[in-house]
């Protein structure tokens, strides 16, 4: 079979992941599309993509080219999917699906039953050890759930110089580090216990309700995600800013457990930091995307163990998204080649009545509505149902 071919829109931080996933994957990237045609230019020469395509619509009009990876700011998304799905083209977007659940409810339909790959780039799914936590789950190791905690920290917005498109309400929606990195979290939990959050009580927190943005950034008024630049030289403007910084949210599962998730862009020290612990009646199960290749089973009746990823060690599930032997560390370059790997083998199974492997439409409009409870629930200060949220 010919390798399937793809094109990336977005060239800032994680367009470039996908582009590296992608051909890590096997497919082949023959586009990628910036915010102009030189954007596109640049991106393209440097990435090594021998590209004729410069705009969105150059791709979706060449028949040769099998699916779109969106990758762009929030607010483009449901206009771009929209395109893709229309054009008859696979898509996988980057999260948050849409900028609501309105919008995204629309793509959901949008897609239903159509012969088409339509997923969420929800990759933390595809740590294996995560997969090794929702298989024991499953088998029920860990008796009845009682209780999740956790959270999500990082510390790339922690000084009030630090700006990017992703603070703007406009740019990025109402909800930011929730949206942003919250839903990962979110997702993550449920994909694990295989249930649903069903209530919410939310209390968020904007550490600078204004930023200083540098006169010299691009026309999003982004600098560039990650980075470490500091000149005090360099002219900046005040920016009001309406989305959270951090936030902690209350929450309930419809299988009667409870949780709690905390939140944050403004923690100094943490990177990337994305922990969770589930409790149950008989065990407990532990992990931090920051030790990636290290699941901690908790007991209370004989010493607790440390699991370290070993395929040969592992259930069938998680073996089957883990590519390196023991003592071989996987980390997150690897989870979204194995979300790769899961969205194209589904295509080329061809049979798109199975179940999906992959974070689905489906999966991203439950998050937005979720996203939608946890704002009101913090605008009116009590427990808003998801099913009830406006």
């Amino acid at each position: 079979m010919k390798p399937f071919r793809a094109a990336v829109i977005g060239t800032g931080f994680i367009g470039p992941v996908h582009v590296e996933a992608l051909r890590r994957a096997g497919v082949d990237v023959v586009a990628i599309i910036g915010s102009s045609p030189s954007k596109s230019k640049q991106s393209a020469e440097r990435l090594g993509i021998d590209s004729v395509h410069h705009t969105l619509g150059d791709v979706l009009a060449d028949d040769t080219i099998d699916s779109v990876h969106v990758t762009t700011p929030n607010r483009w998304h449901f206009e771009q999917v929209q395109s893709v799905i229309t054009a008859g083209k696979h898509v996988l977007c980057e999260k948050p699906l849409a900028m609501d659940a309105t919008e995204s409810a629309q793509l959901v339909q949008l897609a239903k039953d159509r012969p088409l790959a339509a997923g969420v780039a929800y990759n933390l799914r595809f740590y294996p050890l995560c997969h090794e936590a929702a298989a024991r789950i499953q088998q029920g190791s860990l008796g009845k759930i009682a209780h999740v905690t956790g959270g999500y920290a990082q510390d790339w917005l922690l000084h009030e110089t630090d700006f990017n498109w992703r603070v703007s309400l406009t740019e990025g929606g109402a909800l930011r580090a929730i949206a942003d990195i919250g839903t990962h979290w979110l997702d993550l939990v449920q994909f694990m216990t295989r249930s649903r959050i069903v209530s919410v009580f939310a209390d968020l927190q904007t550490v600078h309700p204004v930023r200083q943005r540098t006169k010299e950034t691009d026309s999003s008024g982004s600098n560039e995600t990650f980075t470490s630049r500091k000149d005090d030289a360099v002219a900046t403007e005040s920016i009001d800013i309406d989305t959270e910084d951090a936030g902690c949210v209350m929450l309930h599962f419809d299988n009667g457990a409870k949780g709690c998730l905390w939140v944050s862009q403004t923690t100094a020290g943490r990177k990337n930091c994305l922990r969770f612990e589930i409790a149950g009646t008989n065990e407990s199960l532990a992990f931090n995307s920051e030790t990636p290749n290290q699941l901690w089973i908790g007991h209370r009746d004989q010493p607790n163990e440390l699991l370290i990823r070993d395929p040969a060690l592992l259930n069938a599930s998680a073996a089957s998204v883990s590519s390196y032997p023991g003592g071989h560390n996987e980390g997150f370059p690897d989870t979204f080649k194995q979300l790769m790997r899961s969205f194209y083998g589904f295509i080329a199974a061809g049979d798109y009545s199975a179940p999906r492997p992959f974070p689905t439409f489906e999966d991203g409009h439950h998050e937005l509505r979720l996203c939608d409870a946890i704002l009101q629930s913090h605008r009116q200060q009590t427990w808003i149902d998801v099913s009830d949220a406006i």
